[in-house]
């Protein structure tokens, strides 16, 4: 049966009151959804079947045991999973989530019709949960679109069809409960959250609006149970498009690059700064040989504005320097000393960044400074050698943290190195004194603490008061 290459979509005669039922826009939109089934093979087991002992028995452990001496070669096995996709193109583009097809040996797709495809795997993306597959058919297939996410509202209709469990095609129904949940699955979580019921085997199937469009790619469940209880969770379709685009073109994303490492606004730190909100991304460090170097762009600036997008929040920030072309001149804003400044930065390519060396061991010095719950001494040859601090790092070195002090609680260790305080320069121990107490002379409930750690820098706000 010829279809055409015709993109399913449906407009209901009231698309913001309750629907009278979903039956037609289910029945236009399911041949676009497919199943999609995936297989690998494992190494492992020996291929002896162990007997059902219970758990912590005596009995099992002997078997194992004797299976490690006598089991014989280890055997490689087949081992299959589940998930969903839909199509976007006619031409037999099928997007899904990354972490259906990984490390998948084969990958098939399957249609409503009962139609079987075997689909290549053009591109994945690990940080947003994203693969693009290829499918190729001898005829045009039916195709879905994506909307329009950012104008999905907390209460709106939406339907999920999926292959739960694997089942095959399956509708369910909800509203959108929230937007912009960060659930810590990856750097740019800025998930739709929804009751529709979402199951294993739901993962990579579309989310629709009442128009028939897509509003996002389902990808994760809270569940105790592993089955639905109402909190599930799929990614914009604005986040997705970018991602499949560029995944289209070139196999994998190529994502923009300012370079500066960041930090959230919180009030402690608002305080120490002078601002009157918590607004922004706090920039902790400019990343060595990053396109931010010698921007103009400082430690201690709070960015407010990218390419002539706001940053509301800390997260916002990498979300949009993201999906901004990788060699692009931008403007970025910035807040010091409490004056707007704009600097120009021409966009990289985003690199892994790299880990921060662990600080030594703690070690106790005689005649320590103490202050904020921190023992402090200046820098010497001898210090910069036992804890691996760089020649260019200049500051007071933290010897020792209080135990349940708020510095302890803040994650200030021993062998950071305080560069800064109050936004001025310190390298003695009398120094931190000094500006603690003109803190306190002057009211404020809060110091700003500036910290070296293995080449990165970052921000602490400690409380005075009382102190």
């Amino acid at each position: 049966m010829a279809l055409g290459a015709v993109a399913l979509s449906w407009t209901p005669a009231d698309a913001r009151g309750a629907p009278e039922s979903f039956a037609d826009l289910a029945e236009k939109l399911t041949p676009a959804v497919v199943n999609i089934s995936t297989a690998q093979t494992v190494s492992g087991g020996s291929g002896v079947p162990l007997p059902e002992f219970p758990p912590g028995s005596p009995f099992e452990e002997y078997f194992e045991e004797f299976l490690e001496r006598h089991g014989g070669e280890q055997q490689s096995r087949r081992v299959q999973s589940l998930g969903s996709g839909f199509v976007i193109d006619p031409n037999g583009l099928v997007v899904t989530n990354n972490h259906v097809v990984e490390d998948a040996d084969e990958v098939t797709v399957t249609f409503s019709d009962g139609e079987t495809l075997d689909a290549e795997i053009l591109g994945r993306d690990p940080k947003t949960d994203l693969a693009l597959l290829q499918v190729k058919a001898d005829r045009q297939l039916p195709f879905v679109r994506f909307g329009d996410s950012d104008a999905l509202r907390v209460g709106d209709w939406v339907m999920a069809i999926g292959n739960p469990f694997g089942l095959g095609g399956t509708v369910t129904a909800g509203i959108v409960s929230a937007r912009d949940r960060d659930i810590n699955a990856g750097p740019y979580d800025a998930f739709i959250q929804t009751d529709a019921s979402i199951n294993r085997g739901n993962s990579g199937g579309p989310l629709f609006n009442m128009a028939g469009e897509v509003m996002g790619v389902n990808t994760a469940i809270i569940s105790p149970t592993g089955g639905s209880i109402g909190i599930g969770f799929s990614i914009p379709a604005t986040t997705a498009t970018s991602v499949i685009d560029q995944l289209k073109e070139f196999g994998e994303t190529r994502r923009g690059w300012l370079g500066v490492r960041i930090q959230t606004v919180t009030e402690d730190l608002a305080e120490g700064l002078g601002l009157d909100d918590t607004k922004g991304a706090l920039v902790a460090g400019i990343q060595d040989g990053g396109p931010a170097v010698g921007s103009g762009i400082e430690a201690g600036d709070v960015i407010i504005s990218f390419d002539g997008q706001p940053v509301d929040k800390m997260r916002d920030l990498p979300r949009i320097v993201a999906d901004t072309e990788v060699g692009k001149a931008v403007d970025v804003v910035v807040l010091r000393d409490g004056k707007q400044e704009t600097y120009q930065v021409t966009l990289g390519r985003l690199e892994e960044a790299e880990g921060v060396a662990e600080a030594p061991a703690e070690t106790r010095i005689p005649d320590e400074n103490e202050t904020l719950g921190l023992s402090l001494s200046s820098l010497n040859d001898m210090l910069r050698s036992q804890y691996d601090i760089a020649e260019g790092v200049d500051g007071v070195l933290v010897v020792a943290v209080v135990p349940g002090s708020q510095a302890a609680e803040k994650r200030v260790r021993a062998g950071d190195v305080i560069v800064k305080v109050a936004q001025e320069n310190v390298t003695d121990p009398n120094d931190v004194e000094q500006q603690v107490a003109r803190a306190k002379s002057e009211g404020l409930k809060s110091v700003l603490l500036q910290i070296s750690r293995g080449g990165d820098t970052s921000f602490v706000a400690l409380r005075v008061e009382g102190s």
